[in-house]
């Protein structure tokens, strides 16, 4: 039986911790060669420096670590086929690089890693889907295209305050109000917390450039930043890319409120490969990700997947060494920590391509969305609930 924790709990203990620690407390991992100015304005800088950390080079690419016992909890476990949803538009290019996805009512927000690629008025664009019209794409025996609605996004020269700008990477949707986040790599890598408001009408989304808090990085590994991004009750949660046991050991989730000011944070569990997205939390503190790993990043391989030797390894990845899957986690008094549900194993592409799913969001009843960037192209897909 699950140990289900309700949110209001989650949040009483939250509270409890965020009101008996000082902010010195806030932790902050990973060395990063170059910082904002503490007098840049707008800039919530966290209160203590980020902690030199040990990031231990991996072996070359090791073998895949493939369950061979026969016990019942590791045997060959079904994998969901990926339903393509066929888009038509701006958004269906793979510049469109789609890296998060959320709910704004019954509106399905895609957000492009760079909106300013996606407005003729030399502005940058946002993207729509209705509930309905997804849910008659995939109630139809055929079903034409969806060509997804532009909405303008002010950003209020966002792009370029942040030197080495590199996209947006992650969103969350709380009433009328939208966060992200934004990557940057002006020597080293930091990621920026970025807040907006939608407008009623949907027809517009204005960030908030006055006020810009960085999260560090919690490895000196280029290119990985914090790429997940969920509500949880009444603070912002973070959640890094890298979090193996050989480059993060002691990794964290990364809380705030939504003044964007930084909060204690979580333990996070060692997982292996990336985690590129996360769903909103259900009402028992649960969340899913997506955990992949693409083979040509061979400074992530790992030659031990837990995961895997504990829930087994479907057939299309017993015979590749890609990752594609959907884990769940929970909220807890230890911090967050996997659920007790095994791995969304995606049945892998049959002429070997890897997908690089990067946005996630459920549809309620039916089960998950996901969307790629730009590798092997733009890719919308539905997964059922198991």
């Amino acid at each position: 039986m699950r140990n289900e924790i309700t949110v209001v709990q989650i949040l009483i203990i939250l509270g409890t911790a965020s009101c008996s620690r000082p902010a010195s407390s806030v932790i902050n991992l990973g060395k990063v060669s170059s910082s904002p100015s503490a007098d840049q304005k707008g800039i919530n800088t966290p209160t203590d420096a980020p902690k030199d950390i040990d990031v231990q080079t991996p072996a070359p690419f090791p073998p895949r670590v493939v369950p061979t016992t026969t016990s019942p909890a590791v045997r060959t476990p079904e994998e969901v086929p990926v339903t393509v949803i066929s888009l038509s538009g701006p958004l269906s290019s793979p510049d469109a690089e789609i890296s998060g996805m959320a709910w704004f009512g019954d509106s399905l927000i895609l957000l492009p890693q760079y909106p300013e690629r996606f407005d003729s008025s030399g502005g940058s664009a946002l993207f729509m889907l209705s509930k309905s019209d997804i849910l008659d794409y995939l109630d139809s025996p055929n079903p034409n295209p969806l060509q997804p609605i532009p909405v303008s996004l002010y950003t209020s020269g966002v792009e370029d305050s942040l030197p080495g700008y590199e996209g947006f990477e992650a969103i969350a949707v709380d009433g009328d109000h939208i966060y992200l986040t934004a990557e940057t790599k002006p020597k080293g890598m930091m990621s920026y917390l970025i807040s907006g408001q939608i407008a009623s009408d949907s027809g517009q989304v204005r960030l908030d450039a006055s006020h810009l808090t960085p999260i560090s990085p919690q490895t000196e590994l280029s290119n990985y930043s914090d790429e997940a991004l969920l509500v949880f009750g009444s603070r912002l949660l973070s959640i890094y890319e890298i979090n193996g046991t050989a480059l993060n050991p002691h990794p964290i989730a990364h809380l705030f409120d939504f003044s964007l000011q930084p909060q204690d944070n979580l333990a996070f569990p060692n997982v292996e490969f990336r985690i590129t997205d996360a769903t909103p939390p259900d009402d028992f503190g649960r969340f899913w990700a997506i955990d992949y790993f693409f083979p040509g990043e061979s400074k992530l391989a790992s030659p031990n997947d837990p995961l895997a030797m504990q829930y087994g390894v479907g057939q299309s990845h017993a015979h590749s060494k890609t990752v594609e899957r959907l884990v769940e986690f929970q909220f807890s008094e230890a911090g967050i920590v996997f659920a007790d549900t095994p791995p969304i194993q995606l049945r892998l592409r049959d002429d070997g391509q890897s997908r690089n799913w990067e946005a996630i969001a459920r549809l309620e009843g039916r089960g998950f969305l996901l969307a790629t960037d730009k590798y092997p192209e733009t890719i919308l897909g539905f997964v059922p609930s198991p």
